[in-house]
């Protein structure tokens, strides 16, 4: 038993009990630290996520005495009943259910082809939607400096590039030093492909196989691995369909895939 301890704290020095005031959609209050006052839209465990008059959302933890409503600070609850939700998208992200994909940026992300489109989706996908930035695949870079030309990218529609195998010396790094404008941003990972940027433990492998050079690569490590010989099918059901977020992939991969999302949405 512990020893009994008073507590010795002058009445007029310790705080006075604020109400506690379910969470519920619709009420308005504000954050004092920085000053956003907004609707509640929803609330999850843990975090209230508010939305002001300009359609702008933050997301707040739900601490003690940590709102004003009505100008009297008060403790937020959550409603009793609230269903749980998902907190954090697959790139990890604060989720945000329910928001609707914001209309098309003009600006754009290009990626070599279709698996790497395919793995972009399936970690940012929901922070594209809500950003309203489209990705779209170039089946290679060979002719990335005038298709950047051609798409033409200024200061309300950037252009963000991911490259595959950009290392110093390689074909690929040589393409991209010759996009030179300062609103279109390349940058890519050491990796020969997509695949390769997906960490082997996820996929079931010790490490992705040497492929020696001049061979196809994806048809390569099919054959050292003993996977079936259409590498659309690998990619999906060995691949991708085993990525369930970012915690799969490699971080040369993920920084850069931020990195565009940011430049785009800049």
């Amino acid at each position: 038993m512990r020893p009994y301890s008073p507590d010795l704290t002058p009445p007029w020095k310790k705080p006075k009990p604020v109400p506690e005031v379910p969470a519920d959609p619709g009420l308005v209050v504000e954050e004092p630290g920085t000053g956003f006052c907004g609707a509640v839209i929803r609330c999850e465990a843990g975090t209230v996520t508010l939305e002001d008059r300009f359609g702008k959302h933050r997301v707040f933890p739900l601490e003690p005495r940590g709102f004003l409503l009505e100008g009297r600070v008060v403790t937020l609850v959550r409603p009793s009943g609230a269903p749980l939700r998902p907190s954090r998208t697959a790139s990890g992200s604060v989720a945000v259910p329910g928001a609707r994909a914001r209309v098309a940026r003009a600006g754009r992300i290009y990626v070599e082809g279709r698996h790497d489109a395919e793995l972009v989706e399936r970690v940012w996908g929901d922070d594209l939607r809500i950003e309203g930035v489209v990705v779209e695949y170039l089946e290679g870079v060979d002719d990335l400096p005038s298709i950047v030309d051609e798409f033409a990218p200024g200061a309300d529609a950037r252009l963000g590039v991911l490259v595959d195998h950009l290392v110093p010396g390689s074909k690929e790094s040589r393409i991209a030093e010759a996009v030179t404008s300062e609103h279109a941003l390349v940058v890519g990972h050491p990796y020969i492909d997509i695949w390769e940027a997906v960490k082997p433990a996820s996929v079931g492998i010790e490490a992705w196989p040497r492929v020696p050079r001049g061979r196809d690569w994806k048809t390569g490590v099919c054959e050292a691995l003993g996977w079936p010989e259409s590498t659309g099918e690998v990619w999906q059901r060995r691949i991708l369909g085993r990525v369930r977020s970012y915690k799969d992939l490699e971080p040369e991969l993920l920084g850069r895939v931020e990195e565009l999302i940011d430049f785009v949405t800049g």
